[in-house]
């Protein structure tokens, strides 16, 4: 279900888990969902690495959410969909440990990745097919590069 801006959001409406909780989707949820999720994962490693410091791969993944990000955003306008305003700051946590910081990116990245898995399951524009696709593959690699962090 798409949710209005002026919807109160929870953690389990926003973002990736709001997708996979969602019984149905329109192309605007699903964009929403997408960069809200993007929005969030931003937002958590910018936790991240406020509290702890550098850390190269929170570093370069945080960079990567950015290039996500862009790379949405020109659907809301092809489609005519509103950009929902970035209230993920709100749902983020500070992990006690740099070991749970990886922990919460490997949740994070599991989280995303069934999200695009949800929607390319779907009858979708080619445009969104491919950002959609490129999106979930990079997430695949953010994922490996969280597990390598989380085993050390």
């Amino acid at each position: 279900m798409f949710y209005p801006y002026f919807y109160r959001q929870t953690p389990e409406t926003y973002g990736a888990k709001g997708a996979l909780n969602a019984a149905s989707l329109t192309l605007p949820d699903i964009l929403t969902y997408a960069l809200q999720d993007e929005y969030l994962a931003q937002a958590r490693y910018n936790r991240i690495l406020g509290t702890y410091g550098y850390i190269r791969t929170f570093a370069r993944i945080q960079e990567a959410e950015l290039r996500h990000i862009s790379a949405l955003l020109p659907l809301f306008q092809q489609y005519q969909v509103p950009v929902p305003q970035d209230i993920s700051p709100q749902f983020v946590t500070t992990p006690p440990t740099i070991k749970d910081a990886y922990a919460a990116g490997v949740e994070g990245e599991i989280e995303n990745i069934g999200m695009y898995e949800k929607f390319l399951a779907l009858d979708l524009p080619n445009d969104l097919r491919v950002v959609f696709t490129r999106l979930r593959d990079a997430s695949v690699n953010h994922l490996a590069s969280f597990e390598r962090g989380l085993a050390r």
